[in-house]
């Protein structure tokens, strides 16, 4: 029962982790676009591209994506091994990322002038992400939500999945596999304490017969 209940907690947490890993990667691919896309924007400029900054946005959103996918690959660790301190630091991962998106997510609602809070984009390419998510707000919304309860719900799971400890089971069947290993010697030894007494019966039976 304890084994069954543990593959299902791993099996669930890598489903978890599999959500994560799909906006890591949406993520990603969508920083590859926005770095071409800048790129030749660049290149059929007429000015030069040395006064041009470089694109905080789009490098701190492919950084965003592959942190994403880095937790993804140690929760999936963590869930195939059962180690309590992969556990523990991959706990400890999902937290403070959950927390900076709560801390962003709060400065966006409650402040007016958040937009100051950041430096200036000159790819464009920021308001642009701005512009898309206000003309799709609800999906937007439903799936922010959904990666954040993904999260939320990654950290229960491996809470659960420490709580449960590794398998130990594998341990007692080895001992089980040991034991008719030691049988023949068991027998071979009784055989041999046995034999004495058999000598000494047919040396009785030998003198008895003389003696008739």
């Amino acid at each position: 029962m304890g084994w069954w209940l543990r593959s299902c907690v791993q099996s669930l947490l890598k489903v978890v982790n599999a959500a994560i890993g799909l906006a890591g990667m949406g993520m990603i691919l969508y920083s590859l676009w926005m770095i071409r896309s800048w790129s030749t924007n660049i290149d059929g400029s007429s000015s030069g591209a040395n006064d041009t900054a470089p694109p905080w946005f789009i490098y701190t959103f492919l950084g965003i994506g592959i942190f994403f996918c880095l937790i993804t690959c140690s929760g999936h660790i963590a869930a195939e091994t059962t180690n309590g301190h992969c556990l523990c630091c991959y706990i400890v991962f999902v937290f403070l990322l959950i927390a900076l998106e709560v801390a962003i997510t709060a400065d966006i609602f409650l402040n007016r002038n958040w937009e100051e809070d950041f430096p200036k984009d000159p790819t464009g390419k920021f308001d642009e992400l701005k512009g898309f998510v206000r003309l799709n707000f609800e999906m937007c919304k439903w799936i922010g939500l959904l990666v954040v309860a993904a999260q939320a719900f990654s950290i229960v799971v491996a809470m659960v999945l420490r709580t449960l400890g590794p398998d130990n089971e594998t341990d007692y069947d080895s001992d089980d596999d040991s034991i008719p290993a030691r049988l023949p010697l068991l027998r071979s030894h009784v055989q041999q304490t046995h034999r004495p007494t058999d000598s000494n019966s047919t040396l009785k039976n030998d003198t008895w017969k003389v003696n008739i």
